[in-house]
């Protein structure tokens, strides 16, 4: 079957690494995600990954203790390194060959990130999973998997959450919530739905690079949105 995009960035959250666990990384729960990305890879999709931190450190939780608020976000992109190089290599292990770059420069670990030599290995067919966010405290992985994906070229971002789509009240709280299958950005921001961040929104919107929101926790979800089926939820121009 063809799929409805050839390029894709996914924003995934440290969270979902945890599956069930309190923090750090399940690793059941990494193969289930890698196993996810893989039927993508073998449709010929090219896929970039921004990977959060959130499993091992949040940034904004240091300023409540006193820390320096760049301190802090400085250390949570390095837990998305981390990340970075927990998920990749999953993917090897699963016979899908992926690439590490990092938006600091820790060149003993992981790879710089080059925008150039990323598009390369996306042509190449390899995974690359971008770590340290921007590199820049104040801004979130929201915003850096906007960023990445504008500057790779993808023709989507597809955020993998734990709920199949946005919702008109929360669905764990509201059993009248429906799904929005397509909302437009001026709608999500206007309506505070919490897509993602406001600065990630305003850039894609501008961009006119769409998102989906959907359940990287659902079988067969991220193939089914890469298909072109109704997953999830569409948020654009």
């Amino acid at each position: 079957m063809p799929t409805a995009y050839k390029r894709i960035l996914v924003k995934l959250s440290g969270e979902a690494l945890m599956g069930d666990d309190a923090y750090g990384i399940n690793r059941a729960t990494l193969a289930r995600i890698v196993a996810e990305i893989a039927a993508v890879v073998e449709l010929g999709v090219e896929i970039g990954v921004v990977i959060g931190g959130g499993n091992i450190f949040r940034g904004l939780a240091g300023t409540a203790t006193g820390m320096d608020r760049a301190t802090a976000d400085y250390m949570g992109m390095l837990a998305t390194v981390m990340n970075a190089m927990a998920l990749a290599d999953a993917m090897r292990q699963a016979g899908v060959n992926a690439r590490v770059q990092s938006a600091l420069n820790i060149e003993q670990v992981v790879e710089p990130y080059i925008r150039g030599k990323a598009i390369r290995y996306l042509e190449e067919g390899k995974v690359v999973i971008f770590g340290a966010g921007t590199g820049n405290p104040f801004f979130t992985t929201d915003t850096a998997a906007a960023l990445r994906g504008s500057e790779i070229g993808a023709e989507i971002v597809l955020k993998a959450t734990k709920v199949d789509g946005v919702y008109t009240a929360d669905p764990m709280l509201d059993a009248g919530a429906t799904r929005y299958a397509k909302i437009s950005f001026d709608e999500a921001i206007s309506r505070n739905l919490k897509v993602m961040d406001a600065t990630a929104l305003a850039l894609c919107r501008d961009q006119r690079l769409p998102i989906n929101v959907f359940s990287i926790f659902k079988a067969g979800a991220l193939k089914r949105v890469v298909q072109g089926e109704d997953e999830g939820t569409m948020v654009h121009c």
